[in-house]
């Protein structure tokens, strides 16, 4: 995360503290593009920068886990030091459906707007939030996707004779994939990590290892 201090003079709004987020694929190539575009929007709409957020040489193909920066980002979004996050493209978030769909879904659940450059969507705009809020049906579409995923893993676990809630050494890797990405949904709703454990039917171990990831 690279700290923003506050420029002088002048007064900017702060209602809206906002985190720049920024990616490129190869360390040959460079983020400042992506972020003077994001500053300028910023001073033009009175936002206050609060910090810059710079994954380098990082694919988008790539879960949050690998991308730290992201992760950080995330997790500042979880604390509320974020009204709203700008990004210069969707694609800078995530190429991954899953992926995007599992970071939008973090933004929502806490409230926090999203700015794309690239795609003109700005949630504190009536369009741009009505836009959001089409997004959300997919964010929702992909979250039932993923339960049934995980509720025909845990069936199908149980029928073979594995014992719920002990690691999840004997599953697939879609079945991990989609356990996993459950649990970050739950604790983003701020449900107990004992809770999510039953819930899913797996060990408290493996939700505190998921969350620490």
């Amino acid at each position: 995360m690279l700290p923003v201090p506050n420029p002088k003079g002048g007064t900017m709004n702060k209602s809206k503290r906002v985190a720049l987020y920024a990616r490129v694929s190869t360390d040959e190539q460079t983020t400042e593009n992506q972020l003077r575009e994001l500053r300028i929007v910023a001073k033009r709409h009175g936002w206050k920068v609060g910090a810059e957020y710079v994954d380098q040489g990082v694919s988008g193909a790539r879960g949050r886990e690998q991308r730290p920066q992201l992760d950080a980002l995330l997790h500042g979004v979880t604390r509320k030091q974020f009204a709203m996050v700008a990004a210069w493209s969707v694609d800078r978030l995530g190429r991954s459906l899953q992926h995007l769909v599992a970071c939008l879904s973090e933004l929502q659940a806490k409230k926090v707007g999203l700015y794309l450059h690239q795609q003109a969507l700005d949630t504190s705009t009536p369009a741009g939030e009505a836009m959001f809020g089409m997004l959300s049906v997919f964010a929702q579409f992909e979250r039932s996707m993923i339960q049934a995923r995980v509720k025909a893993g845990l069936a199908r676990a149980k029928a073979s004779g594995k014992i719920l809630g002990r690691p999840m050494g004997n599953y697939t890797a879609d079945q991990k994939m989609a356990v996993e990405q459950r649990i970050r949904e739950l604790r983003a709703q701020d449900m107990g990590k004992g809770k999510i454990a039953r819930n899913l039917g797996v060990g408290v171990s493996v939700v505190q290892r998921v969350l620490r990831a």
